[in-house]
């Protein structure tokens, strides 16, 4: 296939820009940006676009995000990463912080108040069928059932998820039997002095904080924590959001968490966007900002940080088999989450029935946000 004229950063710009705004379904978007990246634009060839996607899902936080990024790094270098990250972006930041502020002004109705507690029951299945995706993806052998069943048993103790993280990994190293292919050659990059800048500048940032505002200074260090240990994608984010916020910190109760999870899966981009539904709702704009910025910044230097080494890495079958333990406990902490959404919900026939139907659909693949769109008309009409 030959590729056509290298856009400029305009054109990135707005076609990411569009992308994110249509884009619905978290890791579905995937096929999504394929399409209009290699079928119509053809910024990219196929086997470069699977390698990038290959390379987002062993990088923690949103792997769409780093998706975008990784497109803009091979098309355009480094500043047409940023480009392609921050048009993908903000559409969903902007419609998050549109819903953000109707929420906080209108929970209180009734109306609205009918329509989220029948997405409450949705959210249940959404959070259930994620459990059962990454399951099915990575569960192998019965040794990966172990740390799941393990690293959910920890996590109902509520231990810091980072000490239950480095006991997956752990587990991992030890108990992981698959076989991982080899590597291909080494990409090259001149990524590294970037990612020191911004590990400078995040260093930067996070002294002034502590010292201007320790309200700020918290709620940038829990962001830029959720992000870093979020192995697995956006829905991998929702445990360890919910631990800090919830159990740690108690900003929020458990109705509230949900609420902005839902915000979270009706707006285009990834789920853990959601972040400035929470950043706005205890510090308003200046949080929605830091919560936002900070969410998406370790992953994003990760990316920067391990591009040129990537294929290297993959060669030890260690670093794989730690991934591995990783993503296995995902399983067992959206299990557990699940568990803990279900006990704030008033349990009927109907709502058992609702749940069963959204899960079914979501099993039989059914775009989330046509589940979502069906909860609010259902919700509205009973």
């Amino acid at each position: 296939m030959q590729h056509k004229e290298n856009p400029g950063y305009f054109d990135l710009f707005l076609s990411f820009f569009w992308i994110g705004l249509t884009g619905f379904g978290g890791l579905a978007m995937t096929a999504h940006i394929r399409k209009h990246i290699v079928e119509k634009r053809r910024w990219l060839d196929g086997s470069t676009f699977d390698s990038g996607l290959a390379l987002c899902q062993v990088i923690p936080g949103a792997i769409v995000m780093q998706l975008a990024a990784f497109i803009g790094l091979k098309v355009k270098g480094i500043r047409g990463s940023v480009v392609c990250f921050i048009g993908f972006g903000l559409p969903a930041f902007l419609i998050m912080l549109i819903l953000s502020v109707l929420y906080k002004e209108s929970k209180n109705i009734s109306g609205v108040e009918t329509v989220l507690s029948g997405l409450r029951v949705i959210i249940v299945a959404i959070v259930a069928n994620a459990a059962y995706i990454f399951g099915k993806r990575n569960f192998k052998n019965a040794n990966d059932w172990i740390i799941a069943i393990l690293a959910a048993g920890l996590f109902l103790t509520k231990l810091h998820p980072f000490l239950v993280l480095l006991i997956a990994a752990t587990l991992g190293m030890l108990l992981t039997k698959k076989e991982f292919p080899a590597s291909g050659r080494l990409i090259k990059a001149r990524t590294i002095r970037f990612f020191l800048i911004l590990l400078l500048l995040v260093a930067i940032c996070a002294v002034g904080l502590f010292f201007l505002n320790r309200e700020y200074f918290t709620l940038a260090t829990i962001m830029l924590r959720i992000d870093l240990f979020s192995f697995g994608g956006g829905l991998a984010a929702m445990p360890i959001m919910y631990h800090e916020l919830v159990d740690l910190f108690g900003w929020f109760d458990k109705k509230t968490f949900m609420d902005g999870v839902i915000l979270g899966q009706v707006t285009p981009g990834s789920i853990i966007i959601a972040a400035t539904f929470f950043g706005y709702m205890h510090f308003g704009f200046v949080g929605s900002i830091i919560a936002t910025v900070c969410v998406f910044t370790p992953s994003f230097m990760i990316l920067m940080g391990i591009f040129p080494f990537f294929n290297k890495l993959k060669s030890y079958p260690q670093f794989n088999k730690i991934i591995n333990g990783i993503l296995c406990s995902f399983v067992g902490l959206l299990a557990v989450i699940t568990y803990h959404f279900t006990l704030d919900i008033h349990w009927n026939w109907l709502n058992i029935l609702f749940t069963l139907v959204a899960f079914a659909l979501l099993v039989k693949k059914v775009d989330v946000i046509w589940v979502i769109a069906g909860g609010v008309i259902i919700s509205l009409i009973i």
